[in-house]
Order: structure tokens, then C-alpha cells, then sequence
């Protein structure tokens, strides 16, 4: 027997938070934009039922056909918020899915339409409806969640559905650092499936680091030689064609940076007569935020040449347009206590620290225009050292949740990552073996603090909200490796999903999704991944979720 106050307002606010809990096209994670239902159930004819389509020629629509084919097939997936519901009546079968597809064309960038039509009647074929092969991946992945297990069936609960979806933001990442801490491709593999499963797009690699150089390289092979951890954590550029491939037929792009000058002690295993401030101790804490220390020397042509080498190669291995060249957390006394640029800027009146940092980005984002990329960057050398970028360059705002209107106020377009939000390492206390502290981005995130983040917060010239492309987040790896990503990036990475696909704005009622409303939805996608192989964390004890009004906050409830 659950436990009910006497209070009549709490009482009355129990009664609201156990009607969220009826089943709906709710249950679709991320909220789809659009949607309408009915309330018959439906049952998945399993023993004929088809997925089809009208593209035969889409390597990206076969490969999606055949994953959510067996999906339907095996998957058996019962809410936990069902655990005793009995069995509920159906009127009709859906005996097969049809996925129309306007264009077969596969290139997937910023501007690809990843919106689908969705409609499930209460008997014979549900039709997915999508411009391009993209749109098609998050119809199927929309399906799929609308099937829950129940006494030995699979059904839709609630039909006819109507979904009509498209997402907020073209840009909705991960960050993943695979340098602090290496992570081998099946591990990778598992988080694009995450990430597929609650429609993210892009994959930002921060391939490398400070800490190692786990990439192949061909043309600087000594870079891997000397800089990966060892031989076995390593990328071969099979590697890298492999995740690519596997990104795209879950509609996820893969974004490299090769975060230079700073950041960049590793390269200086092999070339250390092009760097700078390179591993100072005891005291690195003067020139650079973590150990180890080290820069490159940009006031030397050859760190130069150097930084064109690796964006030349590694353009051509990964495919996607868009290519961040870092610039995050650089350290000025690095430079200034470096007798080569010393005599650099003695040498060259009018010159200075700045203006080298300027003319380094300069140069780089240059290159990267003739290699045909969109140069990504750290918010830093635009807002910190004045560098006038392309607009088309893409910033990624980190520093504070101000940043992102400082930035499109500047007319460039946002990627927001604020560390007090988004950053997912936090809250772990330190890793410095010598100190108690908390590591500098403490207190942990909980998925609360990320779906409540509004990226537009502030900025109401329309034109200026265009330029907010997205966002990401982080999971920088100092204390994280493929045995905890899963439940470091899971289920708060689905929070931060559901607000860059179709933001916390519920378009049924106009009114904010408050977290206790969010929380049951979240609570069955996490147990949905969890089924389907992602070790996404818990929220909270089983218990709580079987008696949700047991487990609301007093200053909450009343």
C-alpha cells in the first residue's frame, strides 16, 4: 500500500504525478515535436512482419532496415512502471512498416533534413515518410521505442499515432576524449549506438591530447610510434574508416580535433625542437592547466609546417566537413619564458604574444579552408585574444553560459558546451595523487542541472538564435576509460538529447516539461538502452520508480 499524506495539495499533486504515468507516444525518447494518438492497442504481428522501403540503393536505409528488423524481431522490452499491469487489450495487428524516402543522396553535413512522418493506424501497414536516408534512421528509431512488451506480445499501446519530427539544433554531440584514457573501437562503437538510440548526431573526437597520440599517422609515423600508450592502443586508419562508417548508418557524423598549439606535450616525444614549456616541473601549474606541460612553438615555421602536415592528412581520413582545430586554456607564460619566441618578438616590433596567437589561427583556419573544411574552435581565440575568424567558423562556447551570446553577438554561429552544465567528468575529486581536493569543475551534473540549460537563454534577436547551432557534451577522460562510459555518459547524455532535439517546451500545452514529468520517460529510456547493451546508470532505487509518489522532495510536493 503506497503511503499518501493528508495534505490535500500534496494529495492532489500525487494524483498529477501518477497521470504522467499512463502509457502514450510519451514514451518516445526524445519528445518528438509533434505528435497525436488514440487509445487502442495495437499488436506487432511478429510472425510475417516486414520492414520495407522504396530505396533499395542506400547503403544507410539497408543498413537501418536490417538493424531495427531484428530489433522488432528480438527486442522485448517492458516499462518499469508496468511490472503490474496485466494484460492489456488490442484490436488490430501492424503487419508491416513501409519507409518512403524522398532522395537516396547519403551525404550527411549541417544542413542534411533529419525530419520523418510517422503513422501507425490501428490495423495493417504503419508508413514512415522521410526526405533523405537520415530522416528515415530517427523514424525507425521512434518506432521502435513505441513497442513494449506485455503478456507475451509486442504491441503499440495507444493508436492511431501520428508523429510528425524534426529536430531543434543540427548539432547534438559528444565530446569524447580518447587521449587521457584509451578507448578501443568496440567501446566507441557501443557509445554511437547510445547516441543513435537517442538521436544524436556528431561525434566530436578529441583523438588527441596532451597525454598520448593514439592515431596513426603516415605522415609523421613517429607521432604513434612514440605517443601512444602502447601498441595495442592504437587507431590505424582501418580503425577510423570503420567508426566513420558505422557513424554514418546511425546518422551520426565524426568531427575530429587536433587541438593545437596548446595541449600538445605528446608531440614533443618525437619533436621536441618544435615546442615549448615542455614538461616543467614541479612547477607546471605556471604553464599549463594539468601536467604535462607543453606548447607549440608558435613563433617557429616548422611548428607551423607541422600543424599544416596533420591537418592535411587527417582531412582526408575523416570525411565530414567540419574540423576542429582547438585553441582551448592557452598558456601565455609558456611562451613568454621561450627564448625563441623571446627573440622573436624583439626581432619584430609591433609583434606579441597575441598577435602570434592571432596569426596561428589565422594561418590555420586558412589551411583548413583550402582543404574544404568548416573550422571549429574553442571560444578562446576570438573572445580572449581577438582573432577575427571566417563566419564560417563555428565556436564552441565552454568558458560560461554568457559565452554563447557573446558569441553570436559577434555574428559567429555557437556550439554550446558550458562547462557548469555540460561537462560530464566532474565530480570525481581529484586526480592528482598528491591532492584532497575537488577537481576544478566539481559538483557532479546530474541530469536535473543538464535538461533545465536552456542554449537560447538570453538571446531573443531571432536572427541570433539561428546562429545557435547546438551543443555538446564532454567527457574529458582523466578518470574515465571504456569501463565507465556507459554509465558516465548514460542517461544524462539522453537528458541533454531530448533538449537539443525538441527542447523542454511541450508543444502539446506550451508550457516547460518540469523534471518531475521528464523523470519517467527518462527512466524508461534508460532501461531501454540498458536492454539493448548500454550500462547506462541508474536514477534511482527500483523502488522509487514503483511508488514515484514516495520519492518526491517535501519542498517540492507542497
Amino acid at each position: 500500500m503506497w503511503h499518501l499524506h493528508s495534505s490535500t495539495t500534496v494529495a492532489a499533486a500525487l494524483v498529477l504525478t501518477l497521470a504522467i504515468f499512463s502509457p502514450s507516444a510519451q514514451a518516445v525518447w526524445p519528445m518528438p515535436a509533434n505528435y497525436s494518438e488514440g487509445k487502442i492497442g495495437v499488436e506487432i504481428k511478429r510472425s510475417d512482419f516486414m520492414i520495407k522501403s522504396n530505396v533499395t540503393s542506400s547503403s544507410v536505409v539497408n543498413a537501418a532496415i536490417e538493424r531495427y528488423q531484428y530489433l522488432v524481431e528480438h527486442e522485448y522490452f517492458e516499462s518499469p512502471y508496468d511490472f503490474n499491469e496485466g494484460a492489456l487489450k488490442t484490436s488490430g495487428y501492424i503487419y508491416s512498416l513501409e519507409v518512403g524516402v524522398q532522395s537516396a543522396q547519403d551525404v550527411f553535413d549541417l544542413e542534411t533534413d533529419e525530419s520523418y512522418t510517422l503513422e501507425v493506424p490501428i490495423e495493417g501497414k504503419a508508413v514512415i515518410s522521410a526526405k533523405t536516408p537520415f530522416g528515415a534512421v530517427r523514424g525507425l528509431e521512434t518506432f521502435s521505442q513505441l513497442i513494449v512488451a506485455n503478456s507475451g506480445r509486442k504491441i503499440i499501446k495507444n493508436a492511431p499515432v501520428r508523429i510528425v519530427d524534426a529536430p531543434k539544433f543540427p548539432h547534438r554531440g559528444i565530446l569524447l576524449d580518447t587521449s587521457r584514457n584509451f578507448y578501443h573501437v568496440d567501446a566507441i562503437l557501443r557509445t554511437l549506438d547510445a547516441m543513435a538510440y537517442n538521436k544524436l548526431n556528431v561525434l566530436h573526437w578529441h583523438i588527441v591530447d596532451a597525454f598520448s597520440w593514439p592515431i596513426e599517422s603516415k605522415v609523421h609515423p613517429e607521432l604513434t610510434e612514440k605517443g601512444a600508450y602502447s601498441v595495442d592502443m592504437r587507431y590505424s586508419y582501418e580503425d577510423v574508416k570503420k567508426i566513420i562508417n558505422y557513424a554514418k548508418n546511425r546518422a551520426i557524423r565524426v568531427m575530429p580535433e587536433f587541438d593545437m598549439p596548446g595541449h600538445t606535450f605528446v608531440v614533443g616525444e618525437a619533436h621536441p625542437e618544435i615546442m615549448s614549456c615542455l614538461n616543467k616541473q614541479p612547477n607546471w601549474d605556471k604553464f599549463a592547466a594539468e601536467p604535462p606541460s607543453g606548447q607549440l612553438n608558435i613563433a617557429d615555421p616548422r611548428a607551423v609546417s607541422f600543424a599544416f602536415d596533420i591537418i592535411t592528412e587527417y582531412s582526408r581520413l575523416f570525411l565530414d566537413l567540419g574540423f576542429h582545430m582547438g585553441g582551448g586554456v592557452l598558456n601565455e607564460e609558456c611562451w613568454k619564458e621561450d627564448p625563441v619566441v623571446e627573440l622573436y618578438v624583439r626581432d619584430h616590433p609591433g609583434e606579441s604574444i597575441n598577435s602570434l596567437i592571432v596569426g596561428w589561427f589565422t594561418q590555420m583556419s586558412e589551411k583548413l579552408n583550402e582543404m574544404g573544411k568548416i573550422a571549429f574552435a574553442y571560444e578562446d581565440p576570438v573572445l580572449n585574444y581577438n582573432f577575427t575568424a571566417k563566419n564560417t567558423t563555428i565556436l564552441q562556447a565552454w568558458v560560461g553560459e554568457d559565452s554563447v551570446s557573446r558569441i553570436v553577438d559577434k555574428g559567429y554561429r555557437a556550439i554550446a558546451s558550458p562547462w557548469n552544465r555540460y561537462y560530464l567528468d566532474c565530480g570525481n575529486g581529484s586526480w592528482l595523487s598528491n591532492f584532497e581536493g575537488n577537481s576544478w569543475c566539481d559538483p557532479y551534473k546530474g541530469w536535473q542541472q543538464i535538461y533545465s540549460y536552456n542554449p537560447l537563454a538570453n538571446i531573443t534577436d531571432p536572427e541570433k538564435q539561428k546562429l545557435v547551432l547546438g551543443g555538446e557534451v564532454a567527457l574529458f577522460s582523466a578518470q574515465s576509460d571504456e569501463t565507465t562510459v556507459d554509465r558516465y555518459l548514460w542517461p544524462r547524455t539522453a537528458a541533454f538529447a531530448e533538449i537539443m532535439w525538441s527542447g523542454n517546451i511541450d508543444p502539446n500545452t506550451n508550457t516547460t516539461r518540469e523534471a518531475i514529468k521528464v523523470a519517467p520517460r527518462l527512466t524508461d529510456q534508460r532501461f531501454r538502452m540498458v536492454a539493448r547493451g548500454i550500462m547506462a546508470g541508474p536514477l534511482q532505487p527500483l523502488w522509487c520508480i514503483r511508488h514515484p509518489e514516495a520519492c518526491l522532495h517535501p519542498s517540492a510536493a507542497t
